[in-house]
């Protein structure tokens, strides 16, 4: 594909992810992107057939650009501590972001009958996600930055506790303080007390 048919498709994620971000998966429709995105419906129909190639492309991007920079910024050497930090800092803009989360979009997609009865695409991406953040935490033990811990019982408690914020998060109002005292825990549980002192 050539660079602006890339450009395009990247334009109409952009557009869909706010819109699936406000109506939830299964409410928006091929026509609402093409408004967004401004695009005929010829032109939206040559990079997509369906809102749900749209959304699981979208989900895909999100899960290997996470992936991509964890695992380039470890190659480089860079401190278990920062990488971390900066992670868990997005992490607490988006917690706070109910606007911008898909989590309604989520469970509705996944909801839907035949696609659960495919492979589950969402348990693929759990576990891309588990080995990413099980390196990173492995990591930063090697390195001496974390404390010895249960790498999988600490990735569970970061993305179901990330999770369930962004859900209630579109549910009901949400105390700024509880993404404050989700990640100031996370790092307490992984951040030797110097480091930690470094970055809270």
């Amino acid at each position: 594909m050539n660079k602006r048919g890339q450009e395009t498709r990247k334009h109409i994620k952009k557009c869909a992810c706010s819109l699936f971000a406000e109506k939830g998966f299964k409410q928006v429709t091929m026509k609402d992107i093409c408004e967004a995105a401004q695009l005929s419906r010829g032109g939206l129909y040559c990079h997509y057939e369906s809102t749900r190639q749209i959304f699981q492309e979208i989900m895909d991007d999100m899960t290997n650009d996470q992936d991509h920079e964890i695992d380039s910024r470890i190659e480089q050497n860079h401190s278990a501590v920062t990488i971390l930090n900066d992670i868990l800092n997005k992490y607490e803009k988006e917690m706070l972001d109910s606007q911008a989360s898909l989590s309604i979009a989520i469970y509705e997609y996944f909801s839907i009958r035949d696609i659960a009865e495919q492979k589950n695409r969402l348990y693929e991406q759990y576990l891309l996600s588990a080995a990413t953040w099980k390196k990173l935490i492995q990591y930063g033990i090697d390195r001496q930055e974390f404390h010895e811990v249960d790498c999988s019982a600490v990735f569970d408690l970061i993305v179901f506790s990330y999770q369930g914020v962004r859900m209630y998060s579109k549910l009901m109002p949400m105390d700024q303080q509880i993404p404050c005292r989700i990640i100031k825990e996370i790092k307490n549980i992984l951040l030797k007390s110097s480091n930690n002192d470094e970055i809270i």
